[in-house]
């Protein structure tokens, strides 16, 4: 005999499920319409609906549930719903806690590959222009205010991708979410966080080999060099750069001129004079003369502009006198909607001034290059000031930062 106020045994195994969730039938009921609007079922499930179905029938086969509300069950509880509407299965209360949780485990694996079984060509373009906007806001405000957002967008893209079942959806995915890693890996580095933008492009590489792209990988890999060499390994960042020009040879021309050129710029950093300019001569024999963007390959900026802004950036380190004149033409064609690009060109031609013992304009430069830099919240930038002005080269530096 049961002891006075305990609760009654349940009468189906739906009964049971529900109350092996600790869920009241109204809990349930708002849990069932939220599952079915997360997984596209068009079935409804009542409080009214629900104490109907808790009762067990003799002749449950002729009164089951429609269709729809049938597919809701079974989707929710991973059972028939005959079984479900059947009497309850006996388990020892440890069992009953461990399929409990194999049941809730379940149906969100469940729901989140139904999920990713909605991506079509409409979503992957949706979640691609996401990026492209920020790739624009961020040219312009620097990234800031954006790169809380786009890791957000990444990780749902990553979420997408790894309960993906279609071969072609995942392999667009992945493209997807190389570009979104890459763009997040440079913002990181913008900012000075150097070991977030490390992940970020080891992030990348792994989805461009996801998605079978040379292309992509010798993208993402060529910009993971960068952050070698801001944090001193700049021998490790020109070998990296090497392979990822490796990688990518035989692409579309555009591709294979921007590679030369960010290895031209590791090279720079190691202060491999020879090797560096001639990798800038490659670029500029590489450079097609019209850029199209390639909508399967990785995001590159690079026109005859840029690319002299690249090569007076490595004259400007080795001390050449050329190197104004090349940047000075670079500034006056410079896009004005690369914010930070421009702060990193003015560092550089003050660099170049000061080579030629031009204190007065490397200080206008400086200056110019500083502003810019805080405007856009360009960490990256702000430390590249301060390099050359304390010790890049040498005394002068400093007596030229001190204002003598």
């Amino acid at each position: 005999m049961e002891a006075s106020g305990s609760p009654k045994p349940p009468r189906t195994l739906l009964e049971a499920k529900i109350r092996e969730r600790n869920m009241t039938l109204e809990e349930f009921a708002e849990y069932a319409e939220t599952f079915a609007r997360e997984n596209g079922e068009t079935g409804t499930l009542s409080v009214r609906q629900l104490q109907r179905l808790l009762a067990p029938r003799l002749d449950r086969p002729a009164g089951m549930p429609r269709p729809a509300t049938r597919r809701l069950l079974e989707g929710i509880f991973g059972a028939p719903t005959l079984e479900l509407l059947g009497p309850p299965t006996q388990r020892a209360p440890h069992e009953r806690a461990d399929f409990a949780e194999w049941e809730v485990s379940a149906a969100e694996l469940n729901r989140l590959v139904a999920t990713a079984e909605r991506v079509d060509v409409e979503t992957l373009r949706l979640l691609a222009d996401q990026i492209e906007n920020t790739r624009r806001l961020d040219r312009r405000f620097g990234a800031t205010a954006l790169l809380g957002a786009l890791r957000l967008h990444a990780q749902h893209i990553e979420a997408l991708f790894a309960h993906c079942t279609n071969d072609a959806t995942t392999r667009a995915l992945a493209a997807v979410l190389t570009d979104a890693h890459t763009l997040a890996g440079w913002q990181s580095l913008d900012r000075g966080e150097v070991g977030r933008a490390w992940d970020h492009y080891q992030r990348a590489c792994d989805a461009a080999r996801a998605a079978d792209s040379a292309a992509l990988h010798a993208h993402a890999l060529a910009e993971q060099a960068v952050v070698l060499a801001d944090i001193g390994r700049t021998t490790d960042g020109a070998a990296v750069s090497s392979r990822a020009r490796e990688i990518g040879r035989g692409g579309p021309p555009l591709l294979c001129a921007w590679l030369a050129a960010a290895h031209g710029e590791a090279l720079a950093a190691d202060g491999q004079q020879n090797a560096s300019l001639h990798a800038y001569t490659d670029a500029e024999l590489l450079l097609p003369v019209s850029v199209e963007r390639d909508d399967k390959g990785p995001y590159l900026a690079l026109d005859s502009v840029h690319l002299a802004r690249w090569r007076g950036h490595a004259l400007a380190r080795f001390g050449c006198t050329e190197a104004v004149t090349v940047l000075s033409k670079a500034l006056i064609d410079h896009d004005v909607e690369f914010s930070r690009a421009e702060a990193g060109l003015r560092v550089d031609l003050a660099l170049a001034y000061l080579a030629c013992g031009e204190h007065d304009a490397a200080r206008e430069q400086r200056t110019a290059a500083s502003g810019i830099a805080e405007a856009v919240g360009s960490a990256r930038q702000r430390r590249r000031l301060q390099l050359v002005a304390t010790g890049a080269l040498g005394q002068k530096f400093r007596k030229w930062a001190a204002g003598d």
